[in-house]
């Protein structure tokens, strides 16, 4: 009867096994066809929308970066680009210090977004430079140089 108990159980225990077994197949090869589907069709698109929407503002997004190393000359201008209507969606600072004069980019390719941001600043058509790139997701970038005691301040 011992033979019988031992072969019954070994028979469960094998029939639990492959049942587990079969079960993490499914599973593994769910996850294959997920993954397979999320590289040939991902959610995110990683471009601008060409197309002007109605749902899409005429507000300007911007980035503002400390070009200069004055502490929280950043957040100074933040404060006076969001007063002036410019939606300030970052600060932080440059990759260096040693930047002479204040620079926009614009990062969209309009001119024109950049062109209102220097304005607004009082900083010359000169230092505003088209650096376009799919990967920014916000219309310019404010370097704040040394010269920031001569921007706009209303």
């Amino acid at each position: 009867m011992s033979e019988e108990n031992g072969k019954s159980s070994t028979s469960t225990n094998n029939l639990l096994l492959n049942t587990a077994i079969g079960f993490l197949s499914v599973l593994l090869i769910l996850l294959i066809g997920a993954l397979f589907t999320r590289i040939i069709y991902p959610r995110i698109f990683n471009e601008r929308a060409d197309i002007q929407s109605e749902l899409i503002s005429e507000i300007i997004q911007i980035e503002v970066l400390n070009g200069c190393g004055v502490s929280g000359i950043a957040n100074a201008y933040t404060g006076l680009l969001r007063r002036n209507g410019f939606d300030v969606v970052e600060t932080g600072n440059f990759e260096t210090f040693d930047v002479k004069e204040t620079i926009i980019i614009s990062r969209s390719g309009a001119m024109a977004n950049a062109l209102r941001v220097a304005n607004a600043l009082g900083v010359s058509e000169d230092n505003v430079i088209l650096e376009s790139s799919p990967d920014f997701y916000l219309d310019v970038s404010v370097i704040v140089g040394h010269d920031y005691e001569k921007l706009n301040t209303n």
